[in-house]
């Protein structure tokens, strides 16, 4: 079985080679030019270039015909307000996507995002009804409507999978986690911070990757899932956590930052099964 991961350079695509090389599958992995590969612990992979501002003219063969498509790559973040998202980053996936399955791509498995879900609280179903208010959330959900009419015409093989709250290593900095550790290990005192009473869905990336990879090895028509624990956790439960796991004195100090106003303060996912 031939896997293709694109993004793979990224936060989540590193630890999803790094979950693909436990398996036995040959990996095409593509991702932004510039920087070091990182290491993905298998001989059965393959770097080629795909260009998504400047595609070539059969997608599907660049990455040398995959089986299953595991598309991470997107541009932009983490600035979710930005319009870049919706005038750059979505005509592009859409035509390189369009262009691989036109081209034979037969089973495609794409990240979503629960920003997409917008403003709903409570457990979200992934079979809710999405009302992004973010650029970010809106271009994602475009593209998944834009597959599902493509499948019209082209059938093939859809799991969109919405992404909720990761953390882990090689996460962007100005992410929760990797901002409170950096604090910490500098030995500061406070870590300034919201009130911490929103409920938000949290995963190890690494778990993340381990069920993205489970998507891709068993090629389905899936529709949209949900990549989540399906549990309600607070901020503020979460930051006193890892400051207790890790033995570290640095203290939070609630209410320094303001709530984000693109979020509910509670929401989480409902898992695959249970909607």
């Amino acid at each position: 079985m031939k896997v293709a991961v694109t993004g793979a350079r990224g936060f989540v695509g590193r630890h999803v080679l790094a979950e693909l090389a436990r398996h036995d599958v040959e990996v095409v992995a593509s991702g932004r030019s510039g920087g070091a590969l990182p290491e993905s612990g298998t001989a059965k992979l393959r770097w080629l270039p795909l260009d998504l501002a400047d595609p070539p003219a059969d997608c599907f063969a660049a990455l040398d015909r995959p089986d299953v498509w595991l598309h991470l790559a997107w541009g932009g973040l983490p600035n979710y307000r930005s319009q870049y998202h919706v005038e750059t980053e979505l005509p592009r996936h859409v035509a390189v996507l369009e262009n691989a399955v036109r081209n034979g791509l037969s089973t495609l498995v794409v990240a979503g995002t629960c920003l997409e879900y917008g403003l709903q609280s409570g457990a979200l179903a992934a079979s809710a009804e999405t009302h992004p208010t973010t650029p970010y959330g809106a271009a994602k959900d475009t593209l998944r409507r834009r597959l599902q009419a493509l499948q019209v015409d082209c059938p093939f093989r859809l799991t969109w999978a919405r992404l909720f709250y990761m953390y882990g290593d090689d996460q962007p900095a100005t992410s929760l986690w990797p901002s409170l550790k950096a604090a910490a290990l500098a030995g500061r005192e406070e870590f300034p911070m919201s009130g911490g009473e929103q409920l938000r869905d949290y995963l190890p990336v690494e778990e993340v990757a381990r069920r993205l990879v489970a998507l891709a090895l068993k090629p389905a028509e899936r529709g949209s899932v949900n990549v989540c624990s399906g549990q309600p956790v607070s901020v503020r439960a979460f930051v006193e956590t890892r400051i207790r796991q890790n033995g570290w004195s640095i203290r939070p100090k609630y209410g320094e930052m303001p709530y984000a106003d693109y979020e509910p303060m509670a929401f989480w996912g409902e898992p695959p099964g249970s909607d």
